[in-house]
């Protein structure tokens, strides 16, 4: 990401906040995207469309950054196909096993002061710089 700015992540800090903000007063719903796409796996009667239409905004937003710039960032995977699915099926896991994920606890749970989200993330945050200390130094 050598394109990074501060402002940048100001505006794009400053979107997600509004978004998180508007689907929790327009709506009563928290966007934590495991708890979004949870609902869609094992839906209730009346709480699909809400999560069609989030969903769907993800993705067409990714499309629209695309048309916008010309075309997709670059990335590089370092890892190998069933690395990449054995490690999506953890965070799965963990999302379940933590009742929620960074999204749901950092961005929304923090910001209604939950204790819970406090601790979930501060545990989110001290096992990634573990985990990248120990990638990185230690194997």
């Amino acid at each position: 990401m050598e394109d990074f700015t501060p402002i940048s992540g100001l505006i794009g800090g400053l979107l997600i906040g509004l978004a998180v903000a508007l689907l929790l007063l327009l709506n009563g719903r928290i966007s934590g995207i495991s708890g979004i796409v949870g609902g869609l796996l094992a839906p209730r009667s009346q709480d699909v469309s809400w999560r069609v239409v989030f969903v769907a905004g993800l993705i067409l937003g990714a499309f629209g950054y695309m048309l916008a710039t010309g075309g997709a960032i670059p990335v590089n995977m370092q890892a190998s196909l069933p690395v990449l699915v054995v490690a999506g099926l953890l965070v799965g896991f963990g999302t379940r096993l933590g009742s929620g994920c960074t999204s749901g606890h950092g961005l929304c749970g923090i910001a209604r002061l939950s204790k819970r989200s406090i601790v979930a993330t501060s545990v989110f945050f001290g096992v990634a710089i573990l985990t990248v200390f120990l990638t990185h130094h230690i194997l």
